[in-house]
């Protein structure tokens, strides 16, 4: 057997695995947040934008996540 590829290989799945990870980390962190990441958002569109932008993003940020979530269906987005 070639040892090298066998050693390429087993590094590529330990890179993956890494990747795999960050990216649930990183989805974890969005769930716990996701509420204040809207917020935040919500307040940075308000203070660019002073036309109806603002007052969609203000009237998005009254709905929870869950309830956001739950609506995708309802609103058309799939």
């Amino acid at each position: 057997m070639n040892k090298s590829r066998d050693k390429r290989g087993q590094a590529m799945v330990e890179y993956i695995i890494i990747v795999v990870l960050v990216a649930l980390a990183a989805l974890a962190v969005f769930a716990v947040f996701s509420d204040t990441i809207r917020a935040k958002l919500s307040g940075a569109v308000t203070e660019m934008d002073s036309g109806t932008h603002a007052s969609d993003a203000q009237a998005a940020v009254a709905k929870k996540s869950q309830d956001v979530l739950k609506d995708l269906d309802k609103d058309g987005l799939k």
